[in-house]
């Protein structure tokens, strides 16, 4: 199954008990950070499998379309922004939002409120050259039935890459970083670990990347149990897969 599939099977809600909360005072709140903060704003709904992209003149410079404010397309999906992240970043990205849903999902309903992701990912500009873009998320549950409801994304471009950290999950009531670094792969897996986990991620089998990296499938093998080790994650193919995606 496609990383983006697996995705939609965790986040999209298909409870029968459905939420209540008025998506128009989300949608405003939304409007308003991409003004305040020149971001580009994308309000998902779980629910309706509908997303609203809010765009400010940061758009622009990414080489984005203005079109209409917000568009509003019919998946959680953000094709459009999406396709000008970084392929490693963007897997990073997902990888990320279920770390984050997974870690809510075990707190209590009244906690999860306060935290929030804060990233960096690489995204093409108008000329077509990576810049380094940050990435803020946030999760709004429903208090009717208790399931992820929307998520907020916002995108701002950065200063520097170093004025922005590679991944954190902060409690911004008490202003702690509760998860820092554990997801920055460059500072823990070697290139070549980055590389199988990048196919692990697109769904290729040991087989499949043993002949994309010209190396032996016992290769592949060690270098997906050194990541399970290195992550912290548990040590079967499938709960690698559980634990990512």
């Amino acid at each position: 199954m496609e990383i983006r599939e697996q995705l939609s099977d965790k986040l999209l809600d298909k409870t029968s008990k459905k939420c209540l909360l008025d998506i128009e005072i989300y949608k405003q709140r939304a409007l308003v950070y991409s003004q305040m903060e020149g971001a580009i704003a994308v309000l998902s709904d779980m629910q309706e499998n509908k997303s609203y992209i809010y765009k400010s003149a940061a758009a622009v410079e990414l080489g984005l379309n203005m079109g209409e404010n917000p568009i509003e397309i019919d998946s959680i999906w953000e094709e459009e922004m999406l396709k000008k992240i970084h392929p490693d970043d963007r897997l990073k990205k997902y990888i990320h939002e279920l770390r984050f849903f997974k870690l809510l999902e075990a707190m209590e309903a009244e906690q999860r409120a306060a935290y929030s992701v804060v990233s960096k990912i690489r995204m093409k500009d108008k000329n077509e050259e990576y810049r380094w873009v940050k990435h803020r998320m946030f999760y709004i549950y429903s208090p009717y039935n208790g399931r992820l409801r929307l998520a907020l994304c916002l995108y701002n471009i950065a200063l520097s890459s170093s004025s922005v950290p590679d991944f954190m999950i902060v409690n911004t009531i008490k202003g702690e970083v509760l998860v820092k670094d554990r997801l920055d792969y460059k500072n823990i897996l070697s290139p070549r670990e980055m590389e199988v986990l990048r196919f692990v991620g697109e769904g290729y089998a040991s087989k499949e990347i043993a002949d994309l990296l010209s190396i032996s499938i016992n290769t592949v093998s060690r270098h997906r149990q050194n990541i399970l080790e290195k992550l912290k994650v548990k040590n079967s193919t499938q709960a690698f897969k559980d634990s990512f995606y």
